[in-house]
């Protein structure tokens, strides 16, 4: 059986090495850009949480963290074993309001009964724990405790797919530098896929994992799904400060701010301020967006910021399910043989492992067989049943 995937990223690869390695498929790849220039899993930020609102965010990411800790095992080739450079600070949800903190007391409820460790802090406890933090304006915050079995943190997420595709390629999946431009129908199957360049493959099954591009190669093959390009910009500062024992910190203005490796180098961000228009250039990063909003919020928060310095920025895409801002895993019906795994809105890098995982298994079995991934299906859109998670950066 030959499965097609169009979308070398994080979520195809991951896809493909569970298929090749786990079930013995034979897999072909089609990755329009091997420089990944512009590939999510590139441009990433690259943090991993369980603090979600919803069950199966919660279970994605534990099982995705958990293989994580130990890529360097999972993923080993002759020639490489992989280094994602894991750090677990946590993270760290501030709530200015008394129906934020409701909030984060009813999902602190729902994490403790998956077995995921936060704790919440007044505003007496945030102080004690992080004296450099201005709190006079927050009623509770939440954190995320690492522990041996959960935990928050960041990652090289370019390693990680990096270290996907090269497993994936040692386990027998080939890789093509080929841009998708048609797909080869039959009644509810698709047959294969034809390049722009007139290649073709055929296909027993095809799997859209292109990102923030899925739309358009799903409508290839004349379905809809509700995935946009949304551009985030990211900068890198540096100050003479020392943040100790410093989580990623999630603002109540949406603002966020995490310490490097090197002490007194960060990197920041935010949600645009005027809209979330779709297919903006990465080329375009936002300076005003740090100028005008992210650096006041910062100095705000943490006084030691009122004198930094920006030395870098760029830009990158979430793939932006702009139905209810979850992954779409699955069938797509009405086709018999065409999987999708995109839309996740900023979270493929956490979920890629466990979503590969779960969807080599339904391709090669035909159900879930490790952990139950239906929340996911791409029919609740007709449906018009959203997956509401209430913790979206």
């Amino acid at each position: 059986m030959t499965v097609v995937i169009i979308g070398g990223g994080v979520m195809g690869a991951s896809t493909a090495w569970h298929l090749a390695r786990e079930h013995g498929q034979e897999v072909v790849v089609l990755e329009r850009d091997n420089s990944y220039a512009l590939a999510s899993s590139a441009l990433s930020a690259c943090a991993i949480r369980q603090q979600f609102s919803t069950e199966i965010n919660i279970r994605v990411s534990q099982a995705s963290l958990a293989f994580y800790r130990n890529i360097g095992q999972h993923l080993a080739t002759p020639d490489d074993t992989p280094d994602i450079g894991l750090v677990e600070p946590g993270y760290l949800y501030l709530a200015a309001t008394s129906q934020g903190a409701d909030n984060l007391r009813a999902q602190h409820a729902l994490q403790h009964s998956l077995g995921v460790t936060t704790a919440l802090l007044d505003p007496d406890a945030l102080r004690q724990r992080y004296p450099w933090m201005q709190v006079d304006d927050v009623h509770l915050g939440s954190l995320g405790v690492s522990t041996a079995t959960s935990g928050e943190g960041w990652f090289d997420g370019y390693a990680a797919m990096q270290a996907f595709r090269r497993a994936a390629i040692e386990a027998g999946a080939t890789f093509v530098e080929a841009d998708a431009a048609a797909m080869i129908t039959d009644a509810n199957r698709v047959r294969g896929v034809r390049a722009v360049d007139g290649r073709e493959w055929l296909a027993d099954h095809v799997v859209i994992a292109a990102g923030a591009w899925s739309a358009r190669v799903a409508a290839m093959c004349g379905a809809t799904l509700p995935v946009a390009a949304r551009k985030r910009d990211v900068f890198a500062i540096e100050a003479n400060v020392s943040l100790a024992d410093g989580p990623l910190l999630i603002d109540p203005s949406g603002v966020w701010c995490r310490p490097e490796k090197t002490a007194g180098q960060f990197l920041c961000g935010a949600p645009p301020r005027n809209g979330d228009p779709d297919d903006v250039p990465l080329s375009q990063v936002d300076r005003s967006l740090f100028d005008e909003h992210i650096w006041p919020v910062l100095a705000s928060r943490i006084p030691d910021f009122d004198a930094l310095r920006v030395t870098s920025s760029w830009a990158g895409y979430y793939e932006m399910n702009t139905f209810d801002h979850n992954g779409l895993v699955g069938r797509l019906t009405p086709w018999t043989n065409v999987y999708a795994a995109c839309g996740f809105s900023g979270h493929g890098l956490q979920q890629a492992p466990a979503v590969g995982k779960g969807l080599a298994e339904l391709i090669a079995t035909g159900a879930y067989q490790t952990l139950d991934l239906s929340p996911f299906t791409i029919d609740r859109i007709a449906a018009g049943q959203p997956l509401l998670e209430r913790n979206v950066i």
